[in-house]
């Protein structure tokens, strides 16, 4: 993952609970609607061979890492399956530690100021505010009042929006998941809506990055 190109264009779409014949149709919505940085959730079964399936079919077109990587064993098996970024609900110091000395982005989460201070201590690439829908935007600015030095990706609960809030008030990337790659959309392959929301979604970030 090219941290500086992911910052161009700071957003990250989330699948959890996928099947392998979604890999097929889903990527290429994604690519065709303009997204660049996707993760698969550790918890979703067969991951690391999703991942794989999934750098080797659309590695040119996007970024492929893991996510809810929660052990030592699950980074292991992420990075066998050649994810090019990690991401975690929590800081785990063994994972920052091992993707520091590979050179892999990682993203810990957080979400006290204790909290986001000891994950960027600790060397994390970004910040993953989580869940930042909690206490929304307002929280990311006053998060960034002491602690302006750090990026803050706001993970959970963003929407089309509130997309120009959440970057106003000091988050350097946003991400999203089940709120456009909704599961009745999956279920029946609604490649369209899919294409067409994230598309939309895309733009309002550009339009942010752009400011």
């Amino acid at each position: 993952m090219d941290i500086t190109k992911f910052k161009k264009l700071p957003v990250m779409g989330i699948l959890r609970g996928i099947e392998e014949r979604d890999i097929e149709w889903l990527f290429p919505a994604a690519v065709e609607a303009g997204l660049e940085t996707i993760e698969i959730t550790m918890n979703t079964l067969g991951a690391p061979g999703f991942i794989k399936k999934a750098k080797k079919a659309f590695g040119k077109d996007l970024s492929i890492g893991a996510g809810t990587v929660l052990s030592d064993a699950s980074l292991k098996e992420a990075l066998g399956a050649g994810a090019e970024f990690i991401v975690s609900p929590v800081y785990i110091e063994s994972v920052v530690k091992t993707c520091l000395r590979e050179g892999i982005p990682v993203f810990p989460g957080a979400f006290t100021p204790q909290e986001v201070f000891r994950a960027h201590e600790g060397g994390a690439t970004m910040v993953k505010v989580f869940p930042a829908d909690v206490f929304g935007p307002s929280y990311i600015k006053k998060l960034k009042g002491p602690l302006d030095k750090i990026d803050l990706m706001a993970v959970g609960g963003v929407t089309f929006d509130n997309i120009e809030e959440y970057f106003s008030s000091g988050a350097t990337a946003i991400a999203f998941g089940g709120s456009l790659f909704k599961k009745e959309w999956i279920k029946n392959k609604n490649s369209a809506d899919i294409t067409a929301s994230i598309k939309q979604f895309v733009g309002r970030v550009k339009d942010q990055v752009r400011k």
